[in-house]
């Protein structure tokens, strides 16, 4: 089984250059002969988070140079992630005519699918700049920590998208099952709220492993150190996952073209 995952995984990585330039090419044809391009995403990002900002930072009577960065190193980092599962859930669709009538590496399409997601990262991740820069950064000492959290983070988000990819091209009806259960995993999972708000029911937090996911890449942006519980949950989910990922794909990979 994980031969056969292994050995489309290594074709697929070996065919980076398909799978970047397809990815950035879907960036560009959403905002095809708009001046702004993909900006438009960091304006309408951005303004979300300044009004949620404004609204939930004065109800949990917070500081707005502390809440507003941590709150949009949140929702930066939670639409990669959540994006990046719900795109590769519907990415063996998708691609179906592709699938069918071309022999290529399969996991190709999941890693445009995090590429994609990695690019419009990018662009919303200027508004965390910029916060940083109008409110000071807190520590310079834990910045460097977030290039090896991310390259975590996105790991994680991989192997969930590849699994999820493979059981919707199965079941079709999985894909709204998977949008719902992202939808339960916001409310439940401390982005807009601080971890340490659910006192009485701190076990949703301590408990949750997207928790710890998200603590990863937002505490060195924020000036903090990520717990060695939360870099242990982060790495055992990743092994742990990709394991299942790959022996899952390795089972199935050959039944894609039929279930698409």
């Amino acid at each position: 089984m994980y031969n056969l995952a292994l050995y489309d995984l290594k074709q697929s990585i070996a065919s980076w250059r398909l799978w970047t330039l397809l990815g950035w090419l879907e960036v560009r044809q959403r905002y095809a002969r708009s001046r702004v391009g993909p900006f438009w995403l960091t304006i309408s990002t951005g303004v979300m988070i300044g009004s949620i900002g404004v609204v939930y930072g004065t109800l949990f009577g917070m500081k707005m140079s502390d809440y507003l960065p941590y709150l949009a190193v949140s929702l930066v980092m939670w639409s990669a992630f959540s994006a990046t599962i719900l795109e590769g859930s519907m990415a063996y669709i998708g691609s179906g005519q592709y699938i069918r009538q071309v022999s290529t590496p399969k996991l190709i399409f999941m890693l445009q699918v995090a590429w994609r997601n990695l690019v419009i990262l990018a662009h919303n991740f200027v508004i965390v700049v910029v916060l940083l820069a109008v409110f000071g950064v807190k520590s310079w000492a834990t910045l460097p920590l977030f290039i090896p959290a991310l390259v975590l983070y996105m790991a994680n988000a991989l192997w969930m998208a590849m699994v999820a990819g493979l059981l919707s091209a199965r079941f079709r009806d999985l894909p709204q099952i998977i949008a719902a259960i992202i939808q339960i995993a916001f409310y439940i999972t401390p982005i807009i709220y601080r971890p340490n708000s659910l006192s009485r029911y701190s076990f949703i937090v301590e408990f949750n492993p997207l928790a710890h996911l998200i603590e990863l890449v937002r505490a060195p942006l924020i000036g903090e150190m990520p717990s060695a519980t939360t870099w242990g949950v982060a790495v055992g989910l990743a092994i742990v996952g990709w394991l299942f990922a790959l022996a899952l794909t390795g089972r199935f990979l050959k039944r894609i073209p039929y279930w698409v």
